[in-house]
């Protein structure tokens, strides 16, 4: 018995130390809610049919993740003198989709996720059926972090509205613009908490608190005259 306790106890040890070691390179840096940049020079409008968001969960210490997309609904790029000025694009929450290959237990179904992560304990989207995010400023960037998207050119600081909360989030991103059309790549590590979606963070119920709070956002949007 002693010895079957003392592996035990190594083991929640080192899934201790896992959980430390999670994944917080690209997370984005988060501030209050600020003066969303002025729409100046010509607006695309975002082309909702090859534009996306994709997301990526884990659990404690990175395991069984889940991923999937979510629509962008519509939204708009600025441009002015060449170069991204502002903008903005909404998310359909209610298209929220977990791509069935990250979904390999036997007893799990990605139906249920998706209708768990639409409830209130995560997103609520009868609620809150969208989310939105508004540049707020747009600066050259020199040296992209390793974790940053591929070609990472700019540093783009927006309000990013989940759940009914907005929270500024400020990220590196590759942006182009060419001839009369605009794209925004970008991908960072968001806490969930910070919107106050706390469900399964509560380190009293251990059911729970497996979930990690983390959620990787990697957004691909795509405007054109």
């Amino acid at each position: 018995m002693k010895k079957l306790s003392v592996i035990a106890l190594v083991a929640v040890g080192l899934f201790a130390v896992s959980c430390n070691k999670e994944k917080s390179a690209d997370k984005a840096a988060t501030a209050t809610e600020k003066s969303v940049a002025e729409g100046k020079g010509e607006v695309l409008p975002v082309d909702a049919a090859t534009s996306v968001v994709n997301w990526k969960a884990f659990h404690k210490g990175g395991f069984a993740p889940r991923w999937g997309t979510i629509n962008v609904k519509s939204g708009e790029l600025n441009v002015e003198g060449g170069q991204l000025s502002a903008g903005n694009f909404v998310i359909d929450m209610a298209s929220i989709k977990v791509d069935p290959a990250s979904v390999t237990e036997k007893d799990k179904k990605p139906a249920d996720l998706e209708t768990h992560l639409k409830s209130a304990d995560f997103f609520d989207v009868t609620k809150n059926p969208t989310s939105e995010f508004k540049i707020t400023s747009v600066a050259d960037l020199k040296d992209a972090p390793k974790d940053a998207v591929a070609g990472a050119n700019k540093t783009v600081s927006g309000n990013l509205t989940l759940s009914g909360k907005t929270v500024n989030v400020t990220f590196p991103a590759k942006v182009d613009v060419v001839d009369n059309s605009a794209s925004v790549q970008a991908k960072f590590t968001v806490n969930r908490a910070d919107w106050g979606i706390k469900f399964g963070t509560s380190e009293a119920d251990p059911a729970e608190w497996m979930i990690s709070k983390d959620i990787e956002i990697a957004v691909d949007v795509k405007a054109k005259k």
